[in-house]
């Protein structure tokens, strides 16, 4: 049995957990136990010193990185193909995973410091809201040019490109970025999210969302650290959050990591 260490909120978990059930692959969920808390231990940490998830653990195997995690799930189960045939066609998907996984990722995951976290509030958690949804346009009409006139972003068929999206864009719904309904790009969102495999792992991640609600007294606490990779801490400081990153560092003591 696979075992996949995650968080149902990571958009890089909910990659590979697509791509398991697109495939039809049996596997256990896990939530490692004090995640962002700093008390990380056991299994999960011996297996990515980094101690972030998503982890996929295949017997002997244990795999982190969701990206390597798709590769190894596409050399080990190639049926059915979630990369494109051609070289140009595989070099694209990735670069639209690329794309995602770095500048969008950053997007969503500042808007969650503030919605959830309430690491900003007033003017200042005005303009990134403000600056978040001017950049989540520009990124989604990129995504729509990426799209063209296909049905999915991989061209013919459901796979690496679009699930690699679909974490990003069905989350700005969350945060009131969506894409327009009618546009090529909502379009494609509804038919994305009818999938079986990307339904279940949206209601995952719905369900854990209810309970961010108590999230920020938490962090209040200091019960929760924050995790500034590389990406995120740029979009704070170029978005204007830098008073938010360094207040964070005197009273919460965040961690810093450059990895995702």
């Amino acid at each position: 049995m696979i075992t996949l260490y995650e968080h149902p909120l990571s958009p890089y978990a909910q990659k590979v957990k697509i791509a398991l059930r697109e495939k039809g692959l049996g596997f256990e969920l896990k939530v490692p136990g004090g995640i962002g808390a700093g008390g990380a231990a056991g299994e999960f940490v011996e297996a990515n010193p980094r101690a972030e998830v998503p982890l996929l653990i295949d017997g002997n195997a244990h795999i982190f990185d969701s990206t390597i995690i798709l590769e190894y799930i596409e050399d080990k189960w190639p049926t059915p193909p979630m990369l494109p045939q051609t070289p140009l066609e595989r070099a694209r998907v990735r670069m639209i995973e690329d794309v995602c996984d770095t500048h969008y990722e950053a997007i969503n995951w500042g808007l969650g410091e503030i919605s959830w976290f309430r690491r900003a509030e007033g003017a200042l958690a005005e303009t990134l809201r403000e600056r978040a949804a001017e950049q989540t346009e520009k990124l989604q009409a990129w995504l729509e040019r990426q799209l063209g006139k296909s049905d999915w972003f991989n061209g013919s068929s459901f796979g690496w490109g679009d699930l690699s999206v679909v974490p990003y864009v069905n989350a700005s719904i969350g945060f009131g970025n969506g894409p327009d309904e009618g546009s090529a790009l909502g379009r494609w969102l509804a038919r994305t999210r009818a999938r079986e495999s990307v339904a279940l792992t949206v209601k995952e991640a719905a369900a854990s969302i209810a309970g961010m609600e108590v999230i920020a007294g938490v962090l209040d606490q200091g019960l929760f650290k924050r995790e500034y990779r590389d990406h995120r801490l740029e979009w704070m400081v170029k978005s204007g959050g830098i008073d938010v990153v360094l207040k964070g560092i005197e009273k919460q003591n965040i961690r810093f990591t450059e990895f995702e």
